[in-house]
């Protein structure tokens, strides 16, 4: 690394809004399983203390010595369905409880995990844990909490895609005090990866070890920059290599971050996840990096393609940069986190449905939409059905994270602050799917899920 590389990089963190978003310490609760409710919470309770206790302070640490913002440290756990599981007839809320007292204890911001795996049907501890959920997030401040409900190999449980349209309605009214924000702590996934570090659909897959740091590293902001200053008069295959030696730049930045904090706490290094995660900062948003290639406005037609581009190049870049790359990795639409995604959607630029279509070339789904508060649980379970749909037909991971403005309109606004951010309330479409939901049963899996 030479000087100019070194200024370079300093320059990305003091003015362009580079930082390592999260190190995620994930965290196995497997072996605190058992009969007995209150000490397998207790056990949960004490593992996650015991393993995290340095995790914010070495955080920290890294940060000022080598001078790169760490915005999160956070936890994620094995889904807690796999553990309710062992006490049948037990409350899951008291594992909510115990995971949000840890974190509080070690003072992360985020504990992932109250989470079931549920696309080729309900185990033990699965209903329970979902019918839990709104609850267990309005009770709770720092847990996250996710559910699975399709894949490519197992097509989708449209019983539990009809399940989770009424908790996510439920959960925002059970948090309508606060902006619903128990809504926004919640994810619907199809594909969901074991190693994601970022919230709020981080879980410890149970292929994963029993203890391992994933680190996730930002930089829309560096994208850009990079574009606005030397991508006058190029052609898109030459912005595809200034993104893919700019992705390259960010995460081998995120690799040193993990391997110092693997050797400082002693626990072996997982992956980065050299994904684009935008903020509210102004500058640091995806949808400035696609208006830079030359759209008028995120949401105008060709924007689906610039996001291909845009989501191929940085996965290009960045695997070269790290020895193990992993999570989600590429760029994210969370509409009330992106500035330029909050200034399209309230143009009405940018439309639910656009922003269905980019979900088919991004790293996620439809992420952090606020939506109408007299929306059906049917909608809902309809846009959770389409967006598990692209992700099992394309192999990829789909998620929805849209959150019910309980009382409010197409127009009005919510406001969650920090990284979550705010934005205007998207319309949807009011026909209702309510007899395609009302059937159950599965979606097969495609043809493709036959590679063996």
């Amino acid at each position: 690394m030479n000087t100019n590389e070194i200024l370079e990089t300093i320059n990305m963190i003091d003015n362009e809004n580079l930082d390592v978003r999260t190190i995620t310490m994930g965290i196995s609760l497997l072996d605190c399983a058992g009969p007995d409710a209150d000490t397998a919470a207790q056990k949960v309770y004490d593992k996650v203390c015991r393993y995290a206790q340095d995790l914010v302070k070495t955080g920290e640490d890294i940060s000022r010595q080598y001078g790169i913002p760490i915005i999160n440290k956070r936890i994620s756990v094995t889904p807690i369905a796999l553990i309710a599981g062992a006490c049948p007839g037990a409350s899951p809320l008291r594992f909510a409880r115990a995971l949000d007292r840890a974190a509080h204890a070690v003072g992360v911001n985020f504990i992932g995990g109250y989470s079931a795996l549920v696309q080729k049907g309900f185990g033990p501890g699965d209903y329970a844990l979902i019918e839990s959920i709104p609850e267990a997030l309005s009770e709770t401040e720092l847990v996250c909490s996710s559910v699975n409900v399709g894949s490519t190999k197992a097509g989708i449980n449209m019983d539990a895609v009809a399940k989770m349209g009424r908790i996510v309605r439920q959960t925002a009214e059970f948090t309508a005090d606060q902006e619903c924000i128990g809504a926004a702590k919640l994810v619907v996934f199809c594909n969901a990866p074991e190693d994601n570090p970022f919230m709020a659909g981080a879980f410890h897959g149970p292929g994963e070890p029993d203890c391992v740091i994933n680190v996730g590293v930002s930089g829309p902001g560096v994208v850009r920059a990079v574009i606005q200053k030397e991508g006058a008069g190029r052609s898109l295959t030459e912005i595809a290599e200034l993104i893919k030696r700019t992705a390259f730049k960010i995460t081998r930045m995120g690799q040193l971050v993990a391997q110092e904090a693997s050797r400082r706490l002693e626990i072996p290094f997982g992956i980065v996840d050299l994904s684009l995660a935008p903020t509210p900062a102004i500058g640091d948003s995806v949808a400035y990096i696609l208006e830079g290639m030359g759209l008028a406005q995120c949401g105008a037609h060709g924007t689906t393609a610039a996001l291909a581009l845009l989501n191929d190049a940085v996965k290009k870049g960045g695997v070269m940069a790290s020895s193990s790359v992993g999570g989600l990795s590429g760029a994210f639409i969370p509409v009330t986190e992106d500035a330029g995604m909050i200034a399209a959607a309230r143009s009405g630029c940018l439309t639910l449905n656009k922003l269905e279509a980019m979900t088919a070339v991004c790293s996620v789904g439809l992420d952090m939409i606020v939506i109408p508060g007299d929306t059906s649980p049917e909608i809902i379970s309809g846009i959770i059905a389409d967006e598990a749909a692209i992700g099992m037909v394309n192999s990829k991971t789909t998620a929805v994270r849209v959150i019910p403005a309980i009382g409010k309109s197409a127009g009005e606004e919510l406001d969650f602050g920090g990284l979550l951010g705010q934005g205007p309330v998207m319309p949807v479409n009011a026909a209702s799917p309510a007899g395609f939901i009302k059937r159950g049963g599965k979606i097969p899996a495609p043809l493709q899920s036959l590679k063996n």
